[in-house]
């Protein structure tokens, strides 16, 4: 009998670009199959305004994956991110009543204590990530399983979301004929594709510039330490080239990706770059050095406020593993030298790792968020699968 492929299957429904990207798990690791890109529509704000508009840029975006890939795809693990996403530190704890044995059961209960947390009824939790355990008022131990005590605390990093956000996200996704196994924040996902062990181990952030919203995560260790979204993102740099430019936002966003970079003193006064006119208007042009220097200042806001959520949980000047810039406002260059300059680490940008056959063309921020999502999906569903076979033996052995 044939053994069913596993299939990762990753959605980043952005607000600007609809990509899904499909793997298959085989005995080396994870294999890229095919992708698939849309224009998103049904947007506005970052927040979901038309979700039947949306899940056509789902559908269209799945029907090229599919089709690259050559399989049919049931299911797939979403990202979720912008203003509606936010992070929060909770406690849980398990009185064992005498010195035993801490058992998985008791570190599920500490968690799930600690989750239950008194949310407004408009917010869920979305992802819940211990980040070190008490043990009879002994802290900092990372897995207290076998150890010995009666007493134990967790403290969890939660993430909640807007249920309505949410909700309707789930539900495009739906409308387009695909099933979600789980919703995960954007920049978990990228953290889980760009960043290796041994990073996190050092302290490490990931950025996700989007089109309209910017998320952050921190690790201190394999402990999430934040998880938070500013409201910079990529947009603001093309509005605020638009504004000194006095040109349309779509002429903006040429001008930024063909010329623009963060690093104005690398750019000599003398070049002048021709701007889109109406052909009713006379020449005009614009050093470059003063384009730079809009978009200089916009990434130098940006990272300041990186480093203020970064003082806010003690993490400033310890990200010795550096800074790794995802999604598709991280590809202005000279975006990782404001970086280092403000936060004082090292900085690069997020590109994904661990994809037999990933192609050359999607090795860019922008498609690291999807890749990670993929790479959770197959997790999912090698650990669902490892759980059915052990219940099938153990239930052979115990009939």
């Amino acid at each position: 009998m044939a053994v069913k492929p596993i299939y990762g299957v990753g959605l980043d429904a952005g607000s600007s670009r609809t990509r899904l990207a499909i793997c298959v798990l085989e005995e080396g690791g994870l294999r890229f199959l095919g992708y698939g890109y849309a224009e998103s529509h049904g947007w506005r704000k970052g927040n979901i305004a038309d979700q039947s508009a949306v899940s056509e840029s789902i559908l269209a975006a799945l029907r090229e994956a599919e089709a690259a890939a050559g399989v049919s795809v049931e299911g797939a693990v979403i990202g979720m991110g912008g203003s509606t996403v936010r992070g929060g530190n909770a406690r849980g704890v398990v009185e064992l009543g005498y010195v035993r044995e801490i058992e998985q059961s008791h570190v599920n209960r500490a968690v799930d204590r600690a989750s239950r947390v008194q949310l407004p009824e408009d917010r869920m939790v979305l992802q819940r990530f211990p980040q070190d355990f008490v043990v009879d008022e002994h802290p900092g131990h990372s897995d207290p399983r076998n150890m010995l005590a009666s007493r134990l605390e967790v403290n969890v990093h939660l993430l909640t979301a807007a249920v309505q956000e949410h909700s309707s996200l789930i539900g495009a996704v739906n409308q387009a004929h695909l099933a979600v196994e789980e919703s995960i924040f954007e920049a978990f996902a990228a953290s889980y594709a760009v960043a290796l062990p041994e990073n996190r181990r050092d302290g490490i952030a990931v950025i996700v510039i989007g089109a309209e919203s910017t998320e952050i995560v921190v690790y201190d260790g394999d402990a999430m330490q934040l998880a938070t979204s500013v409201r910079i993102c990529g947009d603001h740099f093309t509005r605020d080239l638009a504004q000194a430019l006095c040109v349309g936002f779509e002429d903006a966003e040429l001008v930024k990706l063909e010329y623009g970079g963060a690093a104005s003193e690398r750019c000599a006064g003398n070049i002048l770059v021709e701007l889109p006119t109406p052909e009713d208007r006379e020449y005009r042009a614009a050093p470059r050095k003063f384009i730079n220097q809009v978009l200089e200042a916009r990434a130098a806001e940006l990272f300041q406020l990186m480093r203020t959520e970064l003082t806010r949980v003690s993490m400033e000047g310890a990200l010795l593993g550096g800074v790794f810039l995802a999604g598709a406002g991280a590809r202005l260059p000279d975006l990782c030298d404001v970086a280092e300059r403000i936060l004082q680490c090292p900085a690069r940008y997020g590109i994904a790792l661990g994809i037999r056959d990933w192609p050359d063309s999607l090795k860019d921020p922008e498609w690291s968020v999807v890749a990670g999502l993929a790479m959770y999906s197959a997790k999912l569903k090698a650990q669902a699968s490892r759980q059915r076979r052990e219940s099938g033996w153990l239930g052979k052995v115990l009939r």
